[in-house]
């Protein structure tokens, strides 16, 4: 492995130890349904963002919701004793992508057929904390700036 390649690499290792995610999998919601919620809290603190979800009308936000509660536990196993009151946690990434698709056929009039497409989603979120964060962005900004 080249230089550049294990620095790149140690850096993105050393930016996943501050963040922690959560990965649901064949969620039998549509990606586009699911979308609408996951924009809606994308880049908010945790506490607003399990709010949100909470009093949402849509289906979609009641899965999102428990994922997010997952990705916090991952974040409290890994951080024991410490509270996430003071963390400053916030939603970094979501991502709501396309999953499997049943398909089905419909009886239609004259013989023929419509199909039914069921589809799926998979959803990836991602929590950090905002002062690692903070430090990221300043280091992205002086290694621009040489």
């Amino acid at each position: 492995m080249g230089s550049r390649k294990r620095i790149m690499a140690e850096k993105m290792k050393e930016a996943r130890k501050s963040s922690y995610h959560a990965i649901l999998r064949n969620c039998p919601i549509a990606p586009r349904k699911m979308r609408l919620v996951a924009d809606m809290i994308r880049g908010s603190n945790v506490g607003s963002a399990l709010d949100q979800l909470r009093f949402n009308p849509k289906h979609s936000a009641q899965p999102i919701e428990k994922l997010l509660r997952s990705a916090l536990a991952n974040w409290q196993n890994k951080n024991e004793g410490a509270r996430m009151e003071d963390a400053n946690l916030y939603v970094r990434e979501i991502q709501v992508d396309g999953a499997r698709m049943l398909k089905r056929l419909r009886p239609a009039p004259q013989g023929r057929g419509h199909r039914i497409r069921k589809r799926y989603s998979h959803i990836t979120l991602v929590v950090a904390s905002r002062e690692n964060a903070v430090v990221e962005e300043t280091a992205d900004l002086t290694k621009a700036n040489d």
